[in-house]
């Protein structure tokens, strides 16, 4: 009978276990699972429905979001620099590293959502003197354990640690969205400091082109001065040309070699190709594109998605200063075997274990409580006004490139007019001076109005580049479509663990 009553015992305590059991899966399935955190409303779009300068016929045209700036820079050299800055800018790079950052900071909050075990072992002697013995013998003594210890572990029934994981995992959204928003800057820095550098070559040609024209007129004068064919007067006219030629093509090579300074700090390496080129053309070098609404910048621009983020972020952090109110659940825990001698440690009998829960709830903090709830409530207040922000800034950005595209065409066209113009006058002038019917100063103004709006023609033929690729920029573009917020992974709890290993 003794067996069959030793089996029931066993049977006893095994239902009796079973509550326990039950609700400690009980606790880990409802630990997370709650979050006061408020409803999150997206904001309205503080901007006009359309666009204005909207220029008609735009049936042929793409959007930036559909074209990669492999498509759209057609360019060579242009590509090949971008491709070097892609991959040695220091700006990119610590994007890049602000995003691993991120990553991490979400796996260590994330990990708090999960109770840690350790494996240990501990050994102690001690004695203990006669004197201070009720025995008056002395006593020596050892303490042999090893066990698997539950560290301290939070029952999220409020969702306090959830909502904190939340906002992790939105900053590293955010980052994300940073590094793309970067992406797409240096993209355009790239592509714009390149124009300035070619457009400088050009002014720089035309403005050699004009000096070695001059120095050729000014020995031609300077010989008819020396046999009396002419005055000291057009003689010191054609030197003030040449000298104001010389001038300028100076200031123009002091000022490309700035500008490819520049453009070598952001390629961050050697570029590799040569700089100059064929004369710029604004009809060659980039494709048209298609504005479309407002309302597509906030589902494409890396900056108002790293906004958008930013303030879920802080969303979340309501709901943790939330649940701070409630009482706090933690758990502690052992269980090994313990014995008095090294060579009993596995013995029947010597197990041991230890189990400390612990609630806490502060009755009274001084307001700290409220005052952090108060915080978290206005951090978020302020997230709104900087989405808000950035919406009204990518709006202002394509409305500024629309009209600068616009205007700028014009401006083109009447200056190519001009110029036709003020080459016309100049060979007029200087016809009328070769037959004795006018004075040279009229040569002089003709000549010297000639140069400035060649060069006129050649900056506003950049500007007009430029303003194609700030309205490339405003509307999101700059990516590879594979680049893309909705074609990133978020960190699971597994990589979080194989980091760790």
């Amino acid at each position: 009978m003794a067996p069959q009553t030793h089996d029931v015992s066993i049977k006893h305590q095994s239902v009796a276990r079973r509550p326990y059991f039950a609700l400690a899966a009980l606790l880990v399935t409802l630990a997370g699972c709650t979050s006061m955190a408020p409803d999150y409303v997206q904001p309205a779009s503080p901007v006009p429905h359309a666009y204005p300068d909207l220029s008609a016929g735009q049936a042929e045209a793409v959007r930036a979001r559909d074209l990669g700036w492999r498509q759209y820079f057609k360019d060579p050299v242009l590509s090949k620099l971008i491709e070097t800055a892609l991959a040695n800018n220091r700006d990119m790079r610590v994007a890049v590293l602000r995003v691993e950052e991120a990553r991490a900071a979400l796996n260590l909050q994330r990990s708090e959502r999960f109770p840690a075990f350790t494996v240990g072992g501990q050994t102690a002697r001690s004695r203990v003197p006669g004197d201070m013995n009720p025995s008056g013998q002395a006593v020596t003594g050892g303490d042999y354990r090893a066990q698997i210890g539950l560290t301290t572990w939070e029952l999220d029934l409020w969702g306090r640690v959830r909502s904190l994981e939340d906002a992790a995992l939105q900053g590293w959204l955010a980052s994300e969205a940073g590094r793309q928003a970067v992406h797409v800057a240096l993209v355009s820095q790239v592509a714009n400091n390149y124009l300035v550098v070619r457009e400088l070559d050009e002014r720089v040609q035309i403005a050699r082109k004009s000096v070695e024209s001059r120095q050729e007129s000014y020995r031609i004068f300077s010989r008819r001065y020396e046999v009396g064919a002419t005055s000291r007067l057009d003689v010191t006219q054609v030197q003030t040309l040449l000298t104001q030629a010389q001038s300028l093509l100076a200031q123009l090579e002091q000022q490309r070699a700035v500008q490819v300074h520049a453009l070598q700090q952001l390629l961050g390496a050697d570029p590799g190709v040569p700089l100059s080129g064929a004369p710029l053309n604004e009809n060659v070098m980039l494709a048209e594109l298609a504005p479309g609404l407002p309302s597509d910048l906030m589902l494409w621009r890396p900056d108002i998605i790293a906004a958008e983020h930013t303030l879920r972020a802080a969303n979340a952090n309501i709901g943790a200063a939330r649940a701070a109110f409630f009482p706090r659940i933690a758990l502690t825990g052992s269980f090994g075997t313990a014995s008095a001698e090294l060579d009993g440690l596995f013995d029947s009998g010597s197990k041991a274990w230890t189990f400390a829960p612990t609630i806490s709830l502060p009755i009274f903090d001084g307001g700290r409580r409220s005052a952090n709830l108060d915080a978290a409530y206005v951090r978020r207040d302020i997230r709104v006004a900087e989405y808000e922000k950035a919406i009204q800034s990518a709006f202002r950005e394509v409305s500024d490139a629309l009209s600068a595209r616009r205007w700028l065409s014009q401006q083109l066209e009447v200056q190519l007019v001009a110029r036709q113009a003020q080459t016309e006058r100049a060979r007029l002038a200087q016809m009328r001076y070769d037959n004795g019917s006018a004075a040279y100063l009229e040569v002089l103004d003709a000549q010297r109005d000639l140069l400035d709006v060649e060069q006129q023609v050649v900056q506003t033929r950049r500007a007009l580049l430029a303003s194609q690729i700030a309205l490339y920029s405003a509307l999101g573009g700059g990516l590879d479509p594979a680049d893309t917020l909705t074609n990133i992974s978020i960190p699971s709890q597994s990589d979080s663990s194989s980091s760790q290993l």
